[in-house]
């Protein structure tokens, strides 16, 4: 099945099992491998993409459900908001291992889209289901607030 979607601004066509997971689609046939593969049932967050500027687990969105939609990835998320989360999270050192943090970007990115200057529990409401196994959710959320920072001076 052929599915024609925009893909980091750019028009393309899958030609996918329409029950594929964008995961797949995005790491398989178009070599991007920026969104990983952490659990397969939507829990774990590490293969977090946007969907018209929604987060979404791509490890639980088929190929078949994305005719015509916008999918930004960690390899072309841009913008304002994104440059501030990625600033900060160099500054702050946030990753340890690093697996997860292309999830976690996309997540902060999309929550500082919507809410500029989020409190703890916006931040705690947003990166839920964002799982980090070395546990930097404290740096984690600093950035966060830094990235606030940045985009508000």
């Amino acid at each position: 099945m052929s599915v024609s979607l925009t893909i980091n601004g750019n028009p393309r066509t899958l030609e996918a099992d329409p029950e594929s997971p964008l995961l797949w689609a995005l790491r398989d046939e178009l070599g991007m491998t920026g969104t990983k593969f952490g659990c397969g049932i939507a829990a774990c967050g590490a293969c977090t993409v946007h969907w018209d500027g929604v987060p979404i687990r791509s490890c639980q969105t088929m190929v078949g459900d994305l005719e015509g939609a916008e999918i930004t990835t960690i390899e072309g998320v841009g913008g304002r908001a994104a440059e501030a989360v990625k600033a900060a999270w160099t500054s702050l050192e946030v990753p340890q291992c690093g697996y997860c943090q292309s999830g976690q970007i996309m997540s902060a990115v999309a929550l500082l889209s919507e809410t500029p200057r989020p409190t703890d529990g916006d931040i705690d409401a947003a990166m839920d289901g964002n799982v980090c196994r070395c546990a930097t959710y404290v740096r984690i959320r600093k950035a966060i607030h830094t990235a606030a920072d940045m985009l508000e001076g």
